[in-house]
């Protein structure tokens, strides 16, 4: 279901679309995403909605090697933004009475019991909250400083949970609110075995389809095309091109490719009560109160509504997306950084602070950007 807009998508990196409303409002956004451009970023793509109007840019290239320039249009791997929408299809096993919120997982999500040995029962809850105290695939899966043979093969949702399962789980972090992307594997494991089919079809048929998601999938990226925003990460020192998403085709944690439109209007339906009933989107944005993060979004600050606002990011590393909402959805504002290439967290972890400063900036204009649009009169 397509936004009713003012103003046309930018469909090109030099010029800019927006309403009366906008200029001064995005000004700073454009601003910041060119500054992380000039600063080695590959490209900067940002799209902002709001009541009557929108405004789209993209700086930088799609790609180092051609240069051509990055478009508002592009496609992009948005990671663990997937968790947001992976979170809707679980609300929606509850809405249609399939599980309850507060409902063990152990002995529904394949595997569990087996591969994890929890240290008692997890509730969906409890996953869907980051609180559960689960441990992370990503060592096993990853396996060391040379990503690459990770990252050139598939990752079934059924090998993550294995992987995961090599680590400790210890009781004492059940409760505690700690990031692991296994919590969304086994979401993903939970919601193919009570709607009996993939997850990848579940996706399709309940966001992607209904709002006309045109440019989102869940399938592999066919680098031929050239609408992609590619990204890169280094191995003792050598650029490597790691824009094909083979390791995440599927992930309900990362497995998400789209488009700023796409994610904005994704955003819009969510907050606008249009994917799932008031119930569960009370129960989304509330979360658990001893935890930053909600259900499937993080609590944001104060603004735009009574309810305040939301957001999601994805990391992965070589491409950031990050994407903030009012409550009520009708202010939505979406963008993706293709930093500069970094090392991997195996081999140089201050990479990954580097990447956490970028997402600090990010939010935070963002964040201004909606502030100031909600001003306006």
């Amino acid at each position: 279901m397509a936004l009713l807009l003012t103003a046309c998508q930018d469909s090109g990196a030099g010029t800019s679309a927006y309403s009366s409303a906008g200029p001064s409002a995005v000004g700073p956004l454009g601003e910041q995403a060119r500054l992380f451009v000039d600063g080695g970023a590959a490209s900067a793509v940002v799209q902002v909605n709001w009541p009557g109007g929108q405004w789209s840019h993209a700086y930088g290239v799609r790609n180092l090697d051609t240069h051509d320039p990055a478009q508002a249009g592009d496609r992009v791997s948005v990671g663990t933004v997937t968790e947001t929408v992976t979170a809707v299809t679980v609300l929606k096993l509850v809405d249609d009475r399939l599980i309850g919120l507060d409902d063990p997982v152990n002995n529904v999500v394949p595997g569990f019991e087996a591969e994890l040995h929890p240290p008692g029962p997890i509730t969906v809850r409890e996953l869907l909250s980051q609180t559960s105290g689960i441990p992370s695939y990503f060592p096993a899966s990853i396996g060391g400083v040379d990503f690459r043979p990770a990252f050139s093969r598939p990752l079934p949702l059924e090998q993550a949970l294995r992987d995961a399962g090599g680590q400790p789980w210890a009781a004492s972090r059940v409760g505690k609110y700690q990031w692991s992307e296994t919590n969304y594997i086994a979401l993903g494991l939970l919601v193919q075995a009570l709607r009996k089919k993939p997850f990848t079809d579940v996706v399709d048929e309940e966001v992607i389809a209904p709002l006309g998601l045109a440019h989102t999938s869940m399938a592999r990226l066919d680098l031929t095309q050239k609408d992609i925003l590619h990204g890169y990460l280094t191995l003792h020192g050598q650029r490597i091109d790691t824009t094909d998403n083979i390791h995440s085709v599927g992930s309900s944690s990362e497995g998400l490719t789209s488009t700023m439109a796409d994610v904005n209007t994704f955003l819009a339906a969510l907050f606008g009560g249009r994917l799932i009933s008031p119930s569960s989107l009370a129960q989304m944005e509330k979360g658990v109160v001893s935890a930053p993060y909600a259900l499937g979004i993080a609590k944001g600050p104060p603004g735009c509504t009574a309810g305040g606002s939301f957001h999601t990011v994805g990391n992965q590393g070589h491409a950031i997306t990050a994407a903030v909402s009012s409550s009520d959805g009708r202010y939505t504002a979406t963008m993706t950084v293709m930093p500069q290439p970094l090392p991997g967290t195996a081999e140089d972890p201050s990479g990954d602070r580097q990447r956490a400063t970028i997402i600090e900036q990010m939010f935070s204009a963002l964040g201004e950007a909606l502030s100031a649009l909600c001003g306006s009169p």
